[in-house]
């Protein structure tokens, strides 16, 4: 196993989410889409995934 793989293991899938998150946020920094277009997908992706949840 990798340490990323035990990093991401070890991690509650609320904790993964955000840890994709932050990563897709600077990813997409250099390219065409604003920080606002990121942030509004991520708001999405995230109410999305809170909803399975309850």
């Amino acid at each position: 196993m990798s340490k990323e793989d035990y990093i991401l293991s070890v991690l509650s899938p609320k904790d993964r989410l955000e840890a994709a998150f932050k990563i897709a946020t600077e990813a997409l920094k250099k390219t065409t889409l604003t920080t606002k277009d990121v942030e509004k997908a991520v708001k999405i992706v995230r109410r999305r995934a809170y909803e399975k949840e309850k």
